[in-house]
């Protein structure tokens, strides 16, 4: 029998070892908390079928000025940690020239367009069709011209994917939501996406399957894994493990390991922000508000604002700017009620500078695999990723091309 260890207890991970589980190997899940606690716990809970391209860096002068500036709330940073980011950003500024991004675009289709299925099998082995709603959501648009924009880009989406989406009215979307006017210009409500009402809670039940199944899930620390005669080997406080495989799928975590086996991964490490409001009007479709950068949307802890991205260092502490520049814009829309929580939650996405997922062999390691960098669609691509490792892993012919995902591309 084959035997692995899956690190990382996030969508990703979680969906590697099922995956890999229904092939019939041993499979031991290891995280240093429970399933589904980081970076899979906060996002704001859409399966994304029709995030057919991926994002790429704005390129314009005026954009990237206001950015710099500070005059956005969808993108913010700190001075002192800039310096950091620099060789990353600058490899996405570079892939995000319209004819590599129409590359990368071609990759990511081919990942993107499978995701719900592949959820559709894991939400009814697991019984967690209670957490999905398959209504869609909405995107405001605050400008005449963004929405105009927007609306250009989602018939190029429709006719090159076949996308579903309806464009509403301020006065429509005021209908359709509690909100507290009706004089905006409109939205996009993208009809074929699945919400979540509880992420971290889809992955823990993900995990329930694997573990009903016969799965092992222990906690432990990735830093420990070492490479032996007969593969690999993990030191957790109950003892050592062994398998003939690893898998790094530890998201943002996944290049600090992956160094001390002579990998330098980029990184764009995007930290983003939320908070649940309670006591307030429930909405009934996530909304993302594109002029404020922040999206709402309604969870079982009540409404949940999650914030665009902040560029600082991983151990930098939280200062949640971004977050209090979204309260006070969702208010002005909506009767969100109170705070939840006493302090906002904070984590990392996981962004690679050419908008591609690393997914794959580690060629100079035999039996290491990586599936990581998924972006913003950690949640929406972690059953559809993790589908396609477990077929190489066994030696099955692939279902998607995987060329574009190899780590030695860096």
């Amino acid at each position: 029998m084959q035997s692995a260890i899956v690190l990382g207890g996030g969508m990703v991970g979680v969906s590697t070892a099922l995956h890999l589980q229904r092939r019939g190997w041993s499979v031991t899940l290891v995280d240093r908390k429970e399933p589904g606690r980081e970076t899979s716990y906060g996002n704001t809970g859409i399966i994304q079928s029709e995030a057919v391209r991926p994002y790429p860096m704005p390129r314009d002068f005026a954009t990237l000025a206001r950015i710099a500036l500070g005059r956005t709330n969808d993108i913010r940073y700190r001075l002192a940690s800039l310096h950091q980011h620099a060789g990353p950003l600058l490899r996405y500024w570079w892939h995000s020239a319209p004819e590599r991004h129409r590359a990368a675009s071609a990759a990511w289709a081919g990942l993107i367009t499978r995701a719900a299925a592949e959820h559709d099998t894991l939400i009814r082995e697991a019984h967690a069709d209670n957490l999905i709603r398959r209504a869609g959501f909405r995107i405001l648009y605050r400008d005449p011209a963004a929405l105009d924009h927007a609306v250009a880009i989602a018939e190029e989406n429709r006719r090159d994917h076949g996308v579903r989406f309806q464009v509403l009215s301020g006065n429509e979307l005021a209908r359709a939501e509690p909100l507290l006017r009706d004089d905006l210009p409109g939205a996009i409500h993208w009809l074929e996406p699945w919400t979540v009402s509880d992420p971290g809670g889809l992955v823990s039940a993900y995990a329930g399957l694997f573990e009903r199944l016969g799965g092992t899930i222990l906690r432990g620390d990735a830093d420990t894994l070492r490479e032996t005669s007969a593969g690999w080997s993990l030191d957790l406080a109950s003892g050592r493990i062994e398998a003939a495989n690893a898998v790094v799928a530890l998201g943002p975590w996944s290049p600090q390991l992956l160094r001390r086996f002579g990998y330098r991964i980029p990184l764009v490490r995007k930290r983003g922000y939320h908070m649940h409001f309670s006591g307030g009007r429930s909405l009934d479709l996530p909304l993302i508000d594109t002029a404020n950068g922040y999206g709402m949307a309604p969870m079982v802890k009540g409404i949940r604002i999650t914030t665009g991205a902040e560029l600082t260092a991983p151990d930098a502490p939280a200062r949640p700017i971004q977050l209090g520049h979204a309260e006070a814009a969702a208010r002005g829309l909506l009767d969100i009620g109170t705070r939840v929580e006493p302090e906002p939650w904070y984590g990392t996405r996981p962004c690679m500078p050419d908008m591609l997922p690393v997914l794959g062999p580690v060629p100079t390691h035999r039996g290491l695999w990586t599936n990581f960098g998924h972006g913003h669609q950690g949640l929406t691509l972690g059953p559809a990723t993790a589908k396609l490792l477990a077929e190489m892993m066994n030696g099955e012919a692939s279902s998607v091309d995987a060329s574009p995902y190899r780590i030695d591309r860096f």
